[in-house]
C-alpha cells in the first residue's frame, strides 16, 4: 500500500515540477500546477486507563502512519474567472482510527473505516472576481492560486466542491496541519461543526467581499446525509450549512494582524441528546441515531485573532462555542474550545526557513452532550461506555526544518494530552510523538 502510494505521489510531484518550470517565468499565468505530499508518523506509548469503550482511545502502545498526495491544477478562463481541479489520494490511519479524542492529534487523518489508499476528487470549483477598484497587487502562483495581478478590492463568487476551511477561519500561524500544528482544534475552530464529507470537502456557493482592511464572506454548503458520511444531501430546503465571517486586518507598530469573527448555522436530520435519554431504561445505552429528525439545528460562533509581535514571532488566539443540543454532524465532538500559541522563525539561529511552534488548547462539551456519553451513548468520535467528565487539554510543540528551501520540510512534534474524550477516569496523560515529512512544488 505504501509503495503504490509513494509511486503515485512521485508521479504527481514530477508532473507538477515539469510544468512549473514552464509557467513560473510568466507574469500573468494562464495555468497553475502545484503538488504536495505529506507523510506523518505518530507514536504513543501505553497509558493507564481503568476501562475502555467502543470509541475509546486505545490504551496500548500505537504507531500509525498517514500519507496524502494532492495535485493542484488551475486555469484562467477569462478576465477575473478561473477554475481549479484537485485529485487527491490518501491512506493510513490516525491513532485508534481517530477515535477517543475530541481534539484528534493528526489533521491529515479522517474518520474512515479503512486505511487503504483511496483516490478521490478533493476540489473542483469555479471562481469569478469582479473588480471594485483599478488598483492592483500581484498574486504569486501557489496552490489553487494563479500568478497574476488582482484588484485590491473585489467581489467574488465561487461555486463547486471545496474545503470550506480554505475560505473561512484562516490564521497565519495555526491553520495547516501539513506545515504547522497538527491537532484538529489548532488547525480550525474546535466547536465549528463545519460542513464536510468524511474527507473534509463539500459542494458550496461562496460570496466574498475583499479589500485591504476588511473581508466579508458567506457560504451555503451541503451536509452529509448521515453524520460523518461521504454522500451529501442535495435538498438544501431541509439540509444545509450557512457560514458567515467578517475579518478585520490591521497593523500594530507596522506589524500585521487580523481578527476573524465567524457564525454558523447547520440544519439537517440530527439526533437530539436529551430526547435520546428520555424514557430510557437504566440498563440500556442511548442511541442518538434512533431519534434523528429533520428540522434540528446546530449554531455557533468563533473569534480568531493573529498578530505578529516582531519580524520573527507571531501569536494567535482562538475561541469557539456551539449550542450542543443536537449531535455533531461533520467535524468533531467539541462544543466549546479555546486555544493560544506562538510561532517563531529560525532567524536567530541562522535558519530563517525553520519554525518553532508551541500551543495549548482546552475543549469541553455541553451538558446534554456529556449526559449522553455518561449514559453510555456513542458519537461518531467518542464513547468510553461511561464518563467522569472533565475538560480535555492538549499542548503541542513542533519544530519544522527546511531541508530544501520552499520545497521539503521535516518536522518533529510532541503532544501532551490529558483527559482524552473528556474522561477524568482515563486521564493519562498521553504522550504523542510525531514525525512529519512535507514535500511541495
Amino acid at each position: 500500500m505504501k509503495h503504490s502510494l509513494l509511486c503515485f505521489s512521485t508521479c504527481i510531484l514530477f508532473t507538477a515540477s515539469f510544468f512549473a518550470q514552464e509557467t513560473d517565468s510568466l507574469k500573468n499565468h494562464w495555468l497553475t500546477i502545484h503538488a504536495q505530499t505529506t507523510v506523518i508518523n505518530q507514536f504513543k506509548p501505553h497509558f493507564h486507563a481503568p476501562y475502555s469503550g467502543e470509541n475509546s482511545l486505545e490504551k496500548e502502545q500505537e504507531n500509525k502512519t498517514s500519507i496524502t498526495s494532492t495535485l493542484y491544477l488551475g486555469a484562467r478562463l477569462w478576465k477575473g474567472a478561473s477554475i481549479y481541479f484537485n485529485p487527491e489520494i490518501a491512506g493510513g490511519s490516525g491513532l485508534s482510527g481517530a477515535l477517543g479524542i475530541g481534539d484528534a492529534t493528526n489533521g491529515e487523518t479522517f474518520r474512515v473505516g479503512s486505511p487503504a489508499p483511496q483516490l478521490y476528487l478533493a476540489r473542483l470549483y469555479f471562481t469569478q472576481r469582479f473588480a471594485l477598484t483599478k488598483e492592483t497587487t500581484y498574486q504569486e502562483s501557489d496552490q489553487n492560486q494563479l500568478g497574476m495581478f488582482v484588484p485590491e478590492s473585489y467581489l467574488s463568487l465561487t461555486i463547486g466542491k471545496v474545503s470550506i476551511t480554505d475560505f473561512f477561519d484562516d490564521n497565519e500561524y495555526s491553520h495547516d496541519p501539513r506545515t504547522q500544528f497538527m491537532a484538529w482544534s489548532l488547525m480550525d475552530f474546535g466547536a465549528w461543526d463545519y460542513p464536510a464529507n468524511t474527507r473534509g470537502y463539500t459542494p458550496s456557493v461562496i460570496l466574498e467581499y475583499i479589500s485591504p482592511d476588511h473581508e466579508v464572506r458567506y457560504a451555503v454548503s451541503l451536509l452529509p446525509v448521515q453524520a460523518n458520511a461521504n454522500t451529501m444531501d442535495w435538498d438544501i430546503r431541509r439540509s444545509a450549512s450557512h457560514n458567515f465571517e467578517y475579518v478585520h486586518r490591521h497593523q500594530i507598530n507596522n506589524l500585521e494582524g487580523a481578527v476573524h469573527f465567524l457564525a454558523y448555522f447547520n440544519t439537517t436530520q440530527m439526533g437530539n441528546y436529551r430526547q435520546s435519554l428520555n424514557g430510557l431504561a437504566d440498563s440500556l445505552a442511548p442511541d442518538i441515531t434512533s431519534v434523528r429528525a429533520f428540522g434540528r439545528s446546530k449554531y455557533g460562533f468563533g473569534i480568531n485573532a493573529e498578530q505578529a509581535v516582531s519580524e520573527t514571532i507571531g501569536v494567535f488566539l482562538r475561541a469557539s462555542w456551539n449550542d450542543g443540543n443536537n449531535e455533531t454532524w461533520a467535524f468533531t465532538e467539541i462544543d466549546h474550545s479555546i486555544s493560544a500559541g506562538a510561532v517563531c522563525k529560525g532567524n536567530k539561529w541562522k535558519r530563517p526557513d525553520d519554525e518553532l511552534g508551541l500551543a495549548y488548547v482546552t475543549s469541553g462539551l455541553s451538558k446534554p452532550h456529556r449526559d449522553y456519553l455518561q449514559a453510555g451513548g456513542l458519537g461518531f468520535i467518542l464513547g468510553d461506555g461511561q464518563l467522569n467528565y472533565a475538560w480535555e487539554h492538549l499542548t503541542e510543540l513542533y519544530y519544522s526544518a527546511a531541508l530544501i528551501k520552499d520545497n521539503l520540510f521535516l518536522s518533529g512534534a510532541y503532544q501532551f494530552l490529558v483527559n482524552p474524550g473528556y474522561n477524568r477516569d482515563r486521564r493519562g496523560p498521553v504522550h504523542i510523538f510525531s514525525l512529519r515529512l512535507h514535500l511541495t512544488i
